[in-house]
């Protein structure tokens, strides 16, 4: 039986190497990467703000500067600061 299992081990596909410590990207550090950096965030309406993302909070409240504010991939209106509550975003995602 043991040497059944040792072959069955011997034959089955390598694991794949963990990534690095440094390489990890979490959703904590993504966010934490993505502050004070231009940055869209995708409201659940589709409605899309980009800005500088200037604070975040645990409920995903967010504060943007600088905000542009774009319904169907048209500018609609430009805005100073604007305060999104967080059960509206869909996804935040950083500027290239």
């Amino acid at each position: 039986k043991e040497e059944k299992m040792s072959e069955l081990a011997d034959k089955a596909a390598p694991a794949a190497p963990a990534p690095a410590a440094d390489d990890t990207l979490t959703p904590s550090t993504f966010l934490k990467s993505v502050l004070g950096r231009p940055t869209t965030v995708t409201l659940t309406s589709g409605v899309q703000y980009t800005g500088v993302l200037s604070c975040l909070d645990g409920y995903m409240n967010i504060a943007m500067e600088q905000t542009e504010e774009y319904v169907g991939g048209q500018l609609k209106a430009k805005y100073g600061d604007v305060f999104l509550r967080g059960n509206n975003v869909l996804y935040i995602a950083m500027k290239k």
